[in-house]
């Protein structure tokens, strides 16, 4: 008798972890089928060292116009140019190798007062706010878009804008229609501000594409307005989601948290910690098999799809001693919330260089911050790519 295959468990028994299915299936079938939409039941994977394998080899693709690719929807999207997340060398080389000197850990060390600058900013108009206030409207979410938008030569005056539009892409829940309105007020938007920067370029990235790579041929407009829509999503949805639940996770540890005041040299190892605690892109990341492929012990025939679960793969116990514990002191470096392999996250050293700055200037500006009003669980994304809240009330 035939038995379809389990859902992607997606009910978290709170906040800060993940569903429980993911512990009990690391342990018992750490390669099992599971039910996305319809017939289209890929593999899904749960241990770290299977998720770093997949991630890392090229017979394992992001296109996800190819037939049978576990995406988010039951419709095949278009080719979209320039998304990075969804296609494979020599196009993604191409266009990643522009985009790396702005990313690299030099260029980021050189925007840390620019960080430090807009967290004190934005901290000061915090504090006089009335009290509750909502933490994501003003802190967690406009700093990681103001810094974004300034990167790229976005107009901050637009920012409303521009996260209304990410969020409908991001929001799985509202269908493939509205997800690909979102990303096409976003493209247009930036088609038209590529061009301006053309014509007169400033000092920032859209003006080096517009420029050096666009006016030389080697990207055409679409592409590099594609890539900058990716970037504008990624570069914000993420760092704000895991600011927010930094903030909550840090707030109900709070041995944690006084360990993280008495010592700024334990900031870098405490951010590593919350991403592997927190595994905020709680979808999986999608593959689909060029070639069969023997991944621990299983063979994952040419043709079908992959869900790699990073949030189970950053509890495995065979590399993180208690994973579920918040140990903010513990060595989490081989976390895979940045990805792993060709497609690992281009702006990952900006995000870690904006929670760094961030969450310490937060607790030490507000010593006695203390969420307020509804449970934070009430206020956690409904069918969003990326976990975290919709606001949080705090007083300080």
């Amino acid at each position: 008798m035939h038995t379809t295959p389990p859902p992607l468990p997606q009910q978290r028994p709170d906040l800060l972890n993940p569903p429980p299915e993911y512990a009990r299936w690391r342990e018992e079938r750490p390669l099992a089928r599971i039910t996305l939409w319809g017939d289209n039941q890929p593999w899904l994977v749960t241990r770290h060292e299977d998720a770093r394998l997949v991630l890392g080899d090229p017979r394992f693709s992001s296109e996800n116009f190819r037939p049978g690719f576990p995406g988010l929807q039951p419709t095949t999207p278009p080719r979209t140019p320039g998304q990075l997340f969804a296609i494979d060398p020599p196009d993604h080389t191409r266009l990643r190798r522009m985009l790396i000197p702005e990313f690299s850990f030099r260029r980021v060390e050189q925007l840390r007062p620019a960080i430090r600058k807009l967290t004190d900013e934005l901290l000061d108009g915090l504090a006089v706010q009335p009290q509750p206030a909502d933490l994501v409207e003003h802190f967690t979410l406009p700093l990681p878009l103001l810094v974004i938008c300034e990167l790229l030569g976005v107009p901050s005056r637009d920012r409303e804008f521009i996260h209304e539009q990410a969020a409908a892409f991001a929001t799985v829940s509202k269908g493939p229609e509205a997800m690909r309105a979102g990303w096409a007020a976003l493209f247009g938007y930036l088609r038209e501000l590529l061009d301006a920067k053309a014509r007169r370029p400033g000092d920032d990235l859209m003006s080096k594409l517009a420029t050096d790579r666009v006016a030389t041929g080697e990207a055409d407009p679409a592409e590099a307005a594609g890539v900058l829509v990716q970037l504008l999503i990624a570069g914000h949805e993420t760092t704000a989601s895991m600011l927010s639940l930094g903030a909550v996770a840090l707030l109900r540890h709070p041995d944690q948290l006084a360990a993280l005041r008495a010592d700024d040299a334990l900031v870098p190892a405490a951010v590593e910690e919350l991403l592997r605690h927190l595994s905020v892109v709680h979808i999986g990341l999608r593959r689909i098999a060029t070639e069969d492929v023997e991944v621990g012990g299983v063979t994952i025939r040419a043709g079908e799809g992959v869900v790699i679960a990073l949030q189970a793969a950053n509890r495995d116990p065979e590399v993180f001693g208690h994973p579920d514990e918040l140990d903010l002191t513990r060595d989490a470096g081989r976390h895979l919330a940045f990805g792993h392999g060709l497609h690992h996250c281009l702006g990952q050293s900006l995000a870690r260089a904006e929670l760094q700055i961030a969450l310490p200037a937060l607790f030490h500006r507000f010593p006695r911050l203390r969420l307020t009003g509804p449970a934070a669980e009430d206020l956690a994304f409904e069918g969003r790519a990326v976990h975290g809240v919709r606001e949080l009330p705090v007083a300080w």
